[in-house]
């Protein structure tokens, strides 16, 4: 297939690696300065089936398959996406890798076709992280949905598909959920930036890695399972609920939070990190992918 990738920054590079790992033909298109030179040397895979145009119709005439990773701003998403439904065949699926906007604002743009206008949002690596969450908008065709799953499990990832369009979709919401109460955490005093790092990259992060929030909390509870958990520990829970910080991220946290990171750094070059975190995800995967339940 041949596949557009719109905008070439970190996500739509990374994206640009797994399509092409996967024997996909690639045409990628941004305007900035420069972007063809850093597309290419960040990609991580034979860059033969890779071409690139600054024309966004151009790229979009003859795809099977778009995927848009522009900034997050509505005005630019609908000059994008404008060009996008004029330009591509109409049975092609246009895909936004927006971490947070709706599908049905999206789809305000495209006047011919919007029922194959959706969400397809992916977690940075997408070329390593296999998730990628499916949100259809108000006018989106179950067609369209059915494809994009299916395009994407083809490509070795795991969609879900949301019910719901909410801002966030479903798991940058949780995380949101973790960082509120994290920064909570340090604005009240309780735990230093490294501290809570630690206590989730060296405690449940590690089981969060293998199973969600409810199988996790399941196998916890013994023979009697999740019901036996939420009868015994659900009261306490709901105490802990109740005592959750709501902080706003003022400048003096602002600044706390970076100083901490920047200390919890100490010098390790971020490049390093980087590095080393995908080999562990690589390794992660690979371990995973060889079991048959995780």
């Amino acid at each position: 297939m041949r596949v557009a990738v719109v905008g070439t920054g970190v996500i739509g590079a990374s994206w640009t690696t797994l399509f092409l790992l996967h024997g996909h033909e690639v045409v990628a298109s941004d305007p900035a300065p420069g972007a063809e030179e850093r597309l290419r040397a960040a990609v991580a895979a034979d860059q033969r089936r890779l071409s690139f145009t600054p024309d966004l119709a151009e790229a979009a005439a003859n795809a099977g398959f778009v995927q848009e990773n522009g900034p997050e701003r509505p005005e630019l998403k609908d000059e994008v996406f404008a060009v996008l439904d004029a330009a591509a065949p109409p049975g092609t699926i246009l895909a936004s890798s927006s971490s947070g906007l709706l599908p049905s604002r999206i789809q305000r743009a495209c006047a011919a076709h919007p029922e194959r206008v959706l969400v397809g949002h992916p977690f940075n690596p997408p070329h390593l992280i296999p998730l990628v969450e499916v949100v259809p908008g108000e006018r989106t065709g179950e067609a369209a949905v059915e494809e994009a799953m299916g395009f994407y499990r083809s490509l070795g990832r795991r969609p879900i598909r949301l019910r719901q369009e909410l801002p966030g979709h479903v798991a940058n919401r949780l995380q949101a959920a973790l960082w509120r109460e994290a920064y909570s955490l340090v604005e009240r005093g309780a735990a230093s930036v490294a501290d809570i790092d630690a206590a989730i990259a060296h405690g449940p992060g590690l089981r969060w890695a293998l199973l969600g929030p409810f199988l996790n909390q399941h196998l916890s509870g013994g023979p009697g399972g999740i019901a036996h958990v939420l009868e015994h520990l659900g009261p306490p829970m709901e105490d802990w609920w109740a005592d959750l910080g709501a902080p706003r991220l003022t400048p003096e946290l602002t600044r706390t939070i970076a100083e901490g990171v920047s200390d919890e750094l100490a010098g390790t070059a971020e490049a390093d990190l980087l590095a080393e975190r995908d080999a562990l995800l690589s390794l992660l995967l690979d371990a995973k992918n060889r079991t048959d339940h995780l």
